[in-house]
């Protein structure tokens, strides 16, 4: 393709792939984002489509994928803080009860952990539990799709995520309380 066809198959699509992704993320960079990424796939890809209607459709639905992929992603690193600012509540809380001391050295407040902290502590586990962890955090995928991957039960993920989220907590919650 010559840069001016690419151009015109650029403005062709991208409005309408913007428009999908986000009715999907609602977030316009995020949106802008993923249609990029789609039509550069398709671009650069060895994509073998005979129609307009063909390549419209492949447009389409890897679109439509990769928003409700980045919303996966989007939602559960909020749940993943929200959950992790409750544990470190919950924690105080126990700790307040228990030993009745100042505060003020206690649990570390999470609220303002920064993703590039979760992946550097997640960096620091031990592989099976760095590896589950990136696949459900990271990836969005479900217990079930990371089975399927890694030949692994879902017990068995279940345990390792379970396991390497609280290493991942205990990893966060030392360094806000050193830092």
């Amino acid at each position: 393709m010559t840069r001016k066809e690419q151009l015109d198959f650029y403005n062709a699509h991208s409005r309408r792939l913007y428009n999908i992704s986000l009715r999907i993320v609602r977030d316009s960079g995020l949106a802008e984002e993923i249609m990029q990424d789609t039509i550069l796939k398709f671009l650069t890809g060895k994509i073998r489509i005979l129609g307009e209607v063909q390549s419209a459709a492949w447009l389409n639905k890897t679109c439509i994928r990769s928003s409700i992929d980045a919303l996966r992603r989007k939602i559960r690193e909020r749940a993943f803080l929200s959950e992790a600012k409750a544990e470190a509540k919950e924690e105080e809380a126990k700790t307040e009860a228990e030993e009745e001391i100042d505060t003020t050295g206690g649990e570390a407040d999470l609220t303002d952990v920064k993703i590039s902290e979760v992946m550097a502590a997640m960096s620091r586990l031990d592989e099976p539990y760095r590896l589950i962890l990136n696949l459900i955090l990271v990836e969005g995928l479900d217990y079930h799709e990371v089975s399927v991957l890694t030949g692994l039960k879902e017990g068995t993920i279940r345990t390792r995520y379970s396991r390497g989220r609280s290493m991942l907590l205990e990893l966060l919650g030392k360094k806000k309380k050193n830092g």
